[in-house]
C-alpha cells in the first residue's frame, strides 16, 4: 500500500520540490496551500485558520483513508524591529502561520499518524532557528519555536511509533529570496556560504524524504541544518 502525504505550501519552493518527490518515490501526496494550485491532488487551505485546516485534512482522510507523513512547509518571510509601526500585527501573523499553523495540522493529523504506526512529521523551519538576524524577530521567534514543537513532538509521540524531525534551510533558492538581486546573492554566498552558492530546493526535499522514509525510524527529535555549511562556519 502507498504511503500518504501531506505537505503544506506544496505551491512553491521546498513545499513544491518535496511534493514533487514523493511523487517520484510512490507516494500518493496531497498538496495543500492558500493559493490555488492546479492539481487534482491540492486542497485550498489557510493553515491560521483551524476550522479550515480540520476541513482540509479531514478531505485528505476521506480521499486516501490514511496519513502517514506530515510535512510543514508553509511559512511566511516577516521582519520589523520590537518599537516598529504594526509589529504586534506582524508578530501575530507570522506565528499564526509559522508556528501555530503546524501545530494545527499535526494536531489534526496526529490520529492517523498514530495509526499508520510509522507515521512522520517533519517540519521546515530556518537556520533563523539557530541564531538571529536583525530585524526580522517575529520570523527567528517563530523558526525558534518549531524547533522546540518538533522535539516535543519527538518526546510525546516516539513511542506511538511517529517520529518528529526539523530540518533548517540556509540560504536556499525560492521566491523568499528571488526578490534579492542576483549579484547580492552570489556576494553573500561568497563571502557566508563554505560551498559558495544558494541551496536549490530540491536539495531540502531529498533531507526531507529521507527523515520521512519508514527506514528513519530512529531518528527522532533532530534539527538538521541544510545549509551548505552555513552555520558551521565561524564568523
Amino acid at each position: 500500500m502507498s504511503r500518504v502525504a501531506i505537505v503544506t505550501g506544496a505551491a512553491s519552493g521546498i513545499g513544491a520540490a518535496t511534493a514533487e518527490r514523493f511523487t517520484a518515490l510512490g507516494f500518493e501526496v496531497a498538496l495543500l496551500d492558500r493559493t490555488t494550485i492546479d492539481d487534482p491532488r491540492a486542497v485550498v487551505v489557510d493553515i491560521g485558520d483551524a476550522d479550515a485546516v480540520q476541513n482540509a485534512v479531514d478531505e485528505v482522510h476521506r480521499r486516501h483513508d490514511r496519513i502517514d507523513i506530515l510535512v510543514n512547509a508553509a511559512g511566511i518571510a516577516t521582519g520589523g524591529t520590537v518599537d516598529s509601526d504594526g509589529f504586534v500585527e506582524t508578530w501575530h501573523q507570522t506565528l499564526a502561520v509559522n508556528l501555530t499553523g503546524a501545530m494545527l495540522m499535526v494536531r489534526a493529523c496526529v490520529d492517523d499518524l498514530v495509526q499508520s504506526g510509522t507515521g512522520r512529521i517533519v517540519n521546515v523551519a530556518s537556520t533563523e532557528a539557530l541564531a538571529a538576524a536583525p530585524g526580522i524577530s517575529p520570523y527567528t521567534v517563530s523558526k525558534h519555536g518549531l524547533v522546540g514543537f518538533t522535539r516535543s513532538l519527538a518526546v510525546d509521540l516516539g513511542r506511538c511509533g511517529v517520529t518528529a524531525n526539523c530540518v533548517c534551510p540556509g540560504a536556499t533558492l525560492t521566491g523568499m529570496t528571488e526578490v534579492i538581486p542576483a549579484e547580492a546573492r552570489a556576494t553573500y554566498a561568497r563571502r557566508h556560504i563554505p560551498v559558495g552558492r544558494y541551496g536549490r530546493p530540491e536539495e531540502l526535499a531529498y533531507v526531507i524524504a529521507s527523515l520521512s522514509a519508514v527506514e528513519a525510524s530512529f531518528v527522532n527529535g533532530a534539527v538538521i541544518p541544510v545549509d551548505g555549511g552555513m552555520t558551521a562556519r565561524a564568523h
